[in-house]
This record gives C-alpha cells, structure tokens and sequence, in this order.
C-alpha cells in the first residue's frame, strides 16, 4: 500500500460504486449485443471492455451529474462511450508495437488471448462504437456536446502517447513540466472529458461545469502520479500487468525524475486542488457531492 496521507478507514465511502459498475456493465454489454458483430469481433471486443477494469470514467460521469443535480442514469451513454475509448487505447498500446505487453488486468492481453489482426481491429471497432454511444443519448443538443467532449479527449490522449513513447516534447521544458504536459493529455484529457460529459448530461451551468473541470484535470493528474508510484512499489499481482517497463524503456516518470517523495507530495496537493474544487462547486448546486469527493479519494490510497 502506499504511504500516503489519505486513508480508506479515515473516511467511509459512500459512493455506490459496485451497483453502479455493475448497472454500467450490463448497459455496456447490451450496447455491445446489439451492433451484431461477428461472434469473434464480439467476443473480442467484450473480452477487452468487461475483463476486469475498474469502469472509473463511467463512475466520473456518473457522479459528476449527480454532483451537478442529475440523475446519475442520465450519463450512461456518457460512461459507455468513454469506457469503449479507455479499451481501445489499451488493446492499441498492449500491441507489439507499442508496448508489446503481455498481461492486462492480470489477463493475457486481447493480442495474446487471440491475434494481432483482430486486437487492431476490435480496437479500431471500440473507437468508432464510442461516437455511437455517445450518439444515442436522447437530447440530440446533448449527444453532439458529448460527441465533442469524446473528440477532443480522444485527441489529447492520442498526443500524449505520442509524447510519451515517440517524443516531440518541448526542449526548454523541465522533466516536471514534460511529466504534466504527457499525462494531461495522455491519461487526464479522458478522466477530464469524462467528468465533464457527465456534467453536460446534468445540464450544468458554465460555472458547475468549470469547477467539475478544475476537480477532474487535478484528480486526472494525480491518477497518473499513483500509477507510476505503484509501478515502483505495487506488485504484478496487485496492479494487474508488468511493472518496472517504463523506467526501463527509458521513460520519464514521476519518482524517477522527481523522487519517491516529492511525487507523494505532488499527490497530496492534487488531492487538496480536487476537494477545494468541490467545496465551491458544493454552494452552487443542490445535487450530491459526497460520491465524488470519495471516489477521488479512493484514487489517492489505490492498491491497482
């Protein structure tokens, strides 16, 4: 476990994380049933999306809109649609490649439980599904604003693998500022979109909207941070897939250009951005904070 400042017995959850999985899961798979793909395009597809994962960018847009006095239920098409880019761009990254990985979620990853051609192609089918889902919400103001929010996610994410793995980035930055510029795009943009995607389908107010923005860019950050801690101080077992790569891949990451300790700060102070965000958002809106503000803080002291 890491050593850090938060800790689960120190404030009870009480989001209701498992029934809302578990809601998502089954919208996902009858999503996924309904396109009649060939079975090995579906089974292939369903492998990558519902083996195992943590659904957290369903989850964020869940509790984004009922932190901003929605439903929750009105940001399924929101979560699908962000849960099907989150597996497209692992099945691409795991492929030989990129970071050739053999284990995913503690599974052989989709290239290796089948082969190469259909991993790419049921990635390439997972991104295109994604503008479907987004889509097929019933407010067609609202589908194109989340069609929106995915593009521009998307897009982020796609630049910051770039950075990370092919380079391009700013020769005068500092290894703090190149470390930020990857992972706001890399793994925040989508944290960030779905956040925001969830706000939408609330019908949020620009100010709701910003503030939901300012929580989810801190905790996209600090998501980052804990994963490269955990690459360092988790094990296989724990975390689901090889660790130690980046580092000797030669990639930058928090603890190796910053240190075990300054990076633990660094997760601290992100913690403390993301809660300052929702206590302002917490005095314009009559919707439920608390599942949000505990979902962030379940990321702070994760184990995988």
């Amino acid at each position: 476990m890491l050593p850090l400042s938060v800790h689960h017995s120190e404030h009870p959850t009480r989001t209701d994380l498992p029934r809302v999985i578990a809601l998502v899961d089954r919208k996902i798979e009858a999503f996924i049933d309904s396109r009649g793909f060939p079975p090995n395009l579906h089974d292939a597809i369903i492998y990558s999306v519902l083996g195992g994962g943590k659904r957290l960018r369903p989850a964020l847009a869940w509790y984004s809109s009922l932190a901003c006095g929605g439903s929750g239920d009105d940001s399924a098409q929101a979560g699908i649609a962000a849960e099907l880019i989150h597996a497209f761009s692992l099945v691409h990254d795991d492929l030989p490649a990129m970071d050739d990985d053999d284990l995913r979620r503690g599974r052989p990853t989709l290239h290796k439980h089948t082969n190469e051609p259909l991993a790419i192609l049921a990635g390439d089918a997972m991104l295109s599904l994604a503008y479907e889902a987004a889509q097929e919400h019933e407010d067609d103001q609202i589908a194109h604003r989340l069609s929106a929010e995915l593009a521009q996610g998307t897009r982020a994410m796609i630049v910051g693998q770039v950075y990370d793995t092919l380079g391009g980035l700013p020769d005068d930055a500092s290894p703090e500022e190149q470390l930020e510029l990857i992972h706001r795009n890399k793994t925040g943009a989508l944290l960030t979109a779905s956040c925001r995607m969830g706000a939408i389908c609330a019908r949020a107010s620009d100010r709701q909207l910003e503030l939901i923005t300012q929580y989810a860019q801190a905790i996209g950050l600090q998501f980052q941070v804990v994963d490269d801690l955990l690459d360092i101080e988790g094990s296989p077992e724990q975390v689901g897939k090889a660790l130690g790569k980046d580092a000797a891949a030669g990639k930058l990451t928090y603890p190796g250009a910053l240190g075990v300790e300054q990076s633990r700060l660094i997760v601290d102070k992100l913690a403390e951005s993301a809660s300052q965000s929702l206590d302002e958002l917490e005095q314009s809106t009559t919707g439920s904070i608390e599942p949000l503000r505990d979902l962030g803080r379940l990321l702070t002291t994760r184990k995988q």
